[in-house]
């Protein structure tokens, strides 16, 4: 990897341990279980001691949850990105249900609405989107919500169906108004590197009015990495860039804002109750486990 693309050095490490809530490991270039142990080896050592790596579609899911058996610091979430809506299956759609049944998948996501692109008509996303919600339903799990551009039908739409329980609201994107009619709702926004450019006065100004207890951090990774590398390849161990910039944002401390995110992290998608890795069992490429 090499200019524009080169990974960032390691920011200082933070000062109590957080939680990544939203990455995409596959992206970043993880291909084994060697992979996987060295990114969250690399995050590790700088106060990033979990990560939820997402699937956008059926062969990422299925990926996601191998990662999550190969390494106690990963855990999954499995849907299909709303850009990926446009023709889908029954049969894809089932295997999207048996995977996120797996004890170590902690989320259904990431799913939701993006407008800004065309790959898929709002139609059909609206479709999935609520047959998500059905299934972040069903099985006790959080809804990891993509909105981009969409913010309004979103919103209606977890009205119309009724929320889970959990609502995550992945890389939150938008003002105050809506931060606030979100927080007001019981959703949880997670804030990732955009909220540290100089250029996202609005999202700043949403980032300052979400509860402390409804308040995640994530990295998007390989995407949307923070100030003052943007641009650059990102992963897991950035995150600190924009724990510190949220911190200073909300005026709180570094150790302040990690150790709330990471709580909120291991209350939203339960951490504490999820089963060991168990280093025995191989899991399949249809992410199915076996002795």
């Amino acid at each position: 990897m090499s200019g524009r693309r080169e990974r960032p050095p390691a920011p200082d490490p933070l000062p109590a341990p957080t939680v990544d809530a939203h990455t995409h490991l596959d992206a970043c270039g993880c291909i084994d279980a060697a992979d996987v142990a060295a990114v969250m080896d690399r995050a590790a050592a700088v106060g990033v001691a979990r990560a939820v790596t997402v699937a956008d579609d059926l062969a990422s899911a299925r990926w996601v949850v191998r990662a999550a058996h190969w390494d106690d610091r990963v855990v999954a979430a499995v849907a299909l990105h709303p850009t990926r809506t446009a023709e889908v299956t029954e049969d894809e759609f089932a295997e999207i249900e048996r995977l996120a049944g797996d004890p170590r998948v902690v989320a259904v996501g990431e799913t939701g609405l993006d407008y800004y692109w065309d790959h898929s008509p709002p139609v059909a996303q609206q479709e999935w989107f609520r047959r998500h919600i059905d299934l972040a339903k069903r099985i006790g799990k959080p809804l990891m919500i993509h909105d981009r551009d969409a913010h309004d039908d979103v919103l209606r739409i977890l009205r119309e169906e009724g929320p889970p329980a959990s609502v995550v609201f992945h890389c939150f994107s938008g003002d105050a108004a809506v931060a606030r009619e979100c927080a007001e709702a019981g959703y949880v926004l997670s804030f990732a590197g955009p909220v540290t450019f100089r250029n996202a006065r609005a999202l700043q100004e949403a980032a300052v009015v979400v509860p402390e207890d409804q308040l995640l951090v994530e990295t998007d990774a390989p995407f949307l990495t923070p100030h003052p590398h943007r641009g650059r390849a990102n992963e897991p161990y950035c995150l600190p860039w924009t724990v510190r910039g949220l911190a200073a944002l909300r005026g709180v401390s570094d150790q302040r804002l990690a150790t709330s995110a990471g709580r909120n992290a291991d209350r939203v998608f339960r951490l504490g109750e999820l089963p060991p890795v168990v280093q025995s069992a191989t899991v399949s490429v249809d992410g199915t486990r076996s002795a």
